[in-house]
């Protein structure tokens, strides 16, 4: 679903795309390809995954149907032979390189204690160090072409805590993509090398998403971000560097007003999730409105007691502590782990595997399926302690719930 026509302009260029076997590398590399662009797919997926579509070599199969020329390449960015190797291949098949896209990242929602060091590992070598060995090994190609760019999937740095607070590992780690930019697109001037970076304002229909929230009714899919990508990179380079672009901002710029038709679901256009870092009206940053009823959560916690099923705790396997604040201020808990399940007012019996904090009207609005838990969560409304994967497993019974409260 593309509302960008193709216009040539990446004809016969050259792209190397981190991370292209699926998701928005993938949808990258198929824009790209509409323009009879070669494309370096350089991800580590060679052999297909148990669980997530796509390798190196059936996304090089979809680019050459489209028209563009690939060249599927073993990639971990976290090695440097892996990427030269790429990069002498990309020599060797299209004499050059023109345009870089660092898309590869890994993501943990964890707190500090509970980012184990492999994973802080991870995410550090692939995002930043990973983007930064990519640029760096693809420089002396870049600067020969007359159309450079590099655009790095990453955030614009925002220095509002809240978002070092719920997952310090993770936002360190985007963020070590965005100083790259901030940096290189300084440093490479001389070279005539655009350095921007790209990010989406709602969350995107990918792999990391349905694992996170295991729905993509909330989501816009990649084509959004593949079209204003399009967009950045089909700019004169000379002129157009150094910018931290929101995709939708991009295309509105570009004569786009209406970004329904990328929505997953287009009746729920009103109700998507706005991505990581960034400021959303009603946020964290403006006042959250007190409670103005009262007695709703024990009538809540009869409803939800009513409802847990074993097979739900079989799904579940988490402990849920809430702590609500405002009118109705106090402790509640639910426990899908232990035996049957249980909930109630208080601290629950065992370990919390996530303390989730709000208003009372809030947590209402949540159980009522008027307020999503990753809504609330992204907004600054809801502020979770422990594992951020299992709280986000409330999603799923507040659905079932929705039409019991």
């Amino acid at each position: 679903m593309s509302l960008v026509a193709n216009t040539g302009k990446l004809a016969g260029r050259t792209l190397f795309i981190t991370g292209a076997s699926r998701g928005i590398g993938k949808a990258i590399a198929l824009k790209a390809a509409k323009d009879g662009a070669n494309v370096v797919v350089a991800a580590k997926t060679a052999e297909p995954h148990p669980k997530l579509p796509g390798t190196i070599y059936t996304t090089a199969e979809e680019i050459e149907a489209l028209g563009g020329k690939a060249l599927p390449c073993i990639v971990d960015v976290r090695e440097e032979k892996q990427i030269q190797k790429a990069v002498d291949e990309a020599v060797k098949k299209f004499n050059g390189i023109d345009i870089l896209i660092n898309n590869a990242s890994a993501i943990s929602l964890t707190g500090t204690a509970q980012t184990d060091m492999k994973r802080y590992d991870l995410m550090h070598n692939i995002n930043t160090r990973g983007t930064f060995l990519a640029s760096k090994l693809c420089l002396p190609l870049l600067k020969n072409s007359d159309h450079a760019h590099i655009l790095n999937l990453s955030p614009p740095l925002n220095m509002n805590p809240y978002w070092f607070s719920i997952h310090v590992a993770y936002t360190m780690a985007k963020y070590g993509m965005s100083m790259c930019v901030l940096g290189m697109s300084e440093e490479f001037k001389q070279y005539n090398i655009g350095v921007n970076a790209l990010w989406p304002k709602t969350a995107i229909a990918t792999a990391a998403i349905e694992m996170l929230t295991g729905d993509t009714s909330t989501s816009r899919k990649p084509e959004i971000v593949s079209d204003a990508a399009y967009v950045m990179l089909c700019k004169d380079p000379k002129k157009y560097t150094g910018n931290f672009e929101i995709d939708e901002e991009v295309l509105k710029q570009f004569g786009i007003s209406d970004m329904t038709p990328y929505a997953c679901d287009p009746s729920n256009v009103e109700n998507l999730l706005p991505d990581f870092f960034l400021e959303v009206p009603g946020g964290k940053m403006d006042a959250v409105k007190k409670s103005e009823q009262s007695g709703e959560i024990p009538e809540l916690f009869t409803v939800i007691g009513k409802n847990i099923t074993p097979e739900l705790v079989k799904k579940t396997q988490a402990v849920f502590q809430f702590n609500v604040k405002g009118k109705e201020e106090g402790i509640w808990h639910i426990d899908l782990k232990n035996g049957e399940g249980s909930c109630g007012q208080g601290e629950p019996k065992h370990p919390a595997d996530a303390t989730l904090t709000m208003d009372s009207t809030n947590f209402a609005d949540m159980f009522s399926g008027k307020l999503k838990a990753t809504n609330a969560f992204m907004m600054g409304k809801l502020k979770i302690k422990g594992d951020l994967q299992k709280a986000m497993k409330l999603e799923k019974m507040m659905k079932s719930l929705k039409n019991k409260v």
